[in-house]
């Protein structure tokens, strides 16, 4: 049976180019017969990666079928993952999460969760030296994946090592880590052609707050006013989504990477209070600028209160 590699829903570029990785590890390193897909349309920077780095795009699923050998990567948290997740055979996860619990496997498994800024850097580090049998192709998305989930060595997550796992890779390709992460965050930027909707689930999580659930919302730009300029549009669409998806609210941060500073938008009173209590921030319109916040995963989910 062929072992497929995957992230999380509403793939970023780290769990689009992470399954590729550990898939040609399995196969070109360790014999396994295995493939990388993904649980939803790739980002606009993890298309980029694809196109600038010749790569095929992996296969979308929506469920994986009882017993299915699969790998998780970049989460570990079942509500990221496929429906019927816990009846697949799980053999191994990688990961740069807290651990969130829920899955259950077929038997004791392989897991290596790290606290570093990217999954794929723990995977370069799993590698080690048969990195040296790595193709072109694999190390781009590598390098793509960490300056992704750095943004490029800013965000609060990134470590020593992190830096120059990336470094390294930059060296090797013989690639500049400023011009190359300048091309993939224009990429990043270009949301014109997406739908309100699909804005607010492109890169996003759903987690808890006591009896409340969140969609918490990240959209990572270089152009923040592009976004912000369908602000009134995208908070009359969270009411929708937060209706399909079954949770009480949207919460949409617009990070500045240049800037280095969040925007969180604020459509009623219940994201007012989560700004207060959160962030100890008082939101006096629609917007509240959030200098300094970078990281869902350091800055906004550990703090989210209601």
């Amino acid at each position: 049976m062929t072992t497929l590699v995957f992230g999380h829903k509403s793939p970023d570029t780290d769990s689009t180019g992470s399954p590729i990785l550990w898939a040609w590890y399995l196969n070109e390193i360790k014999g396994v017969d295995a493939k990388p897909v993904l649980l939803g349309e790739p980002n606009t920077e993890a298309a980029f990666m694809l196109t600038r780095w010749s790569l095929d795009k992996p296969e979308i699923i929506s469920d994986v079928s009882d017993d299915q050998a699969c790998v998780v990567v970049d989460t570990n948290n079942p509500a990221e993952l496929p429906a019927n997740i816990n009846g697949a055979d799980v053999q191994q996860i990688i990961d740069h999460h807290k651990l969130t619990g829920g899955l259950e496997t077929k038997g004791p498994i392989d897991i290596t969760i790290r606290p570093l800024a990217c999954t794929a850097t723990i995977m370069i580090d799993l590698i080690g030296n048969d990195i040296n049998k790595m193709p072109e192709a694999v190390k781009g998305a590598a390098l793509t994946c960490i300056l992704s989930d750095t943004l490029e060595f800013r965000s609060p997550t990134t470590t020593d090592h992190d830096r120059k796992v990336a470094e390294d890779l930059a060296a090797d390709l013989g690639v500049s880590i400023p011009d190359y992460a300048a091309e993939m965050f224009a990429a990043k930027s270009d949301v014109s052609s997406f739908s309100d909707a699909e804005l607010l689930r492109m890169d996003s999580k759903e987690y808890g707050v006591g009896d409340t659930k969140f969609r918490v919302s990240v959209l990572e730009t270089t152009a923040p006013q592009m976004i912000l300029d369908r602000k009134d549009s995208l908070m009359a669409s969270m009411e929708d989504v937060a209706k399909e998806d079954g949770v009480d609210q949207v919460l949409l941060f617009v990070v500045d990477i240049l800037n280095e500073e969040a925007t969180l938008l604020v459509p009623n009173d219940l994201v007012k209070t989560v700004a207060k209590k959160s962030f100890d921030a008082d939101a006096s319109g629609d917007t509240l600028v959030l200098p300094g916040v970078m990281s869902r995963k350091k800055q906004i989910i550990p703090n989210l209160a209601v």
